[in-house]
């Protein structure tokens, strides 16, 4: 197994960087997928045991001069790490106003993601800083639990409002209750409930449109008036609305009634999906 990479355009390793921060939020130990052509930063904690899921994509050339991976046979041309997300972040953060970043995959008495970081210097001469994050190399038989989890066809499908707004709205929500009701329709809207015995408290969102697609699917049987609702664990969508640092390029929500939301999102070049369960 082999594994070296670099980046040395600045955009890029901010970007990086960006997701990195991201992951941190959003997972505390995930796994890092490497293939020939992408990176995944996953996190499987079984949907059945009431969990969340993560899967996070970036296409390797998007972000790398260079990157050379031997995964651990030809057939199985892959390698899966699981480390601790706060260490890759952490790592990268000193690598503002870098020159360049190399990433590889080394052992030190113990497996590591080896980062090295050339700094700029006022002289000529220039500066490495190096981290060495351990790893957990994950054997071939445990593959099949961290592979690109199935999405159930959506009851509604719905363009998410901006998410800085909606995080605000569920921070309020929080601290009246633990358990939220996330509903929309196909006719563009989201409404964010709560409910307690002493007080109900909705949030309505409107004119959000619904992707084509999953309407046109929906529609044949569905009223576009009629709400699906799933009632969640509201720390769990606090969390994933917390790890967005930057506004996606599109955000979509799947709501599968009484089962799951799907979050679907685009930021830039990165896809993620990130998958609620709901409360049973």
């Amino acid at each position: 197994m082999k594994f070296r990479a670099k980046i040395v355009d600045t955009a890029c390793l901010n970007h990086f960087t960006r997701v990195s921060n991201m992951i941190a939020k959003l997972a505390k130990t995930c796994t890092l997928r490497i293939s020939p052509d992408k990176l995944n930063f996953v996190l499987s904690d079984k949907v059945a045991n009431g969990g969340v899921s993560m899967w996070c994509e970036l296409e390797q050339e998007n972000f790398f001069s260079e990157f050379q991976m031997e995964g651990v046979s030809a057939e199985n041309n892959e390698i899966y790490l699981e480390l601790t997300s706060e260490n890759l972040s952490r790592a990268l953060k000193t690598a503002q106003n870098a020159r360049t970043l190399k990433i590889k995959l080394t052992n030190k008495h113990f497996p590591c993601l080896t980062i090295s970081i050339e700094m700029l210097s006022m002289s000529s001469s220039s500066r490495v800083v190096t981290h060495d994050i351990p790893v957990k190399v994950i054997p071939r038989k445990l593959w099949m639990d961290l592979q690109e989890p199935t999405v159930p066809d959506a009851d509604v499908s719905i363009y998410l409002p901006v998410l800085k707004t909606m995080k605000s709205v569920v921070e309020k929500m929080k601290n009246i209750s633990n358990h939220l009701i996330i509903e929309a329709n196909l006719n563009g809207e989201l409404n964010l409930k709560i409910e307690t015995e002493l007080v109900c408290v909705t949030t309505h969102f409107k004119d959000l449109e619904n992707p084509p697609l999953a309407s046109k699917n929906a529609s044949q049987d569905r009223n576009s008036e009629q709400m699906a609702e799933v009632h969640i664990d509201i720390r769990k969508l606090l969390q994933f609305l917390a790890g967005q640092q930057v506004n996606p390029t599109k955000a979509t929500c799947n709501i599968v009634k009484n089962k799951i939301v799907h979050f679907d999102l685009l930021h830039e070049d990165v896809s993620l999906q990130y998958f609620i369960p709901a409360l049973s």
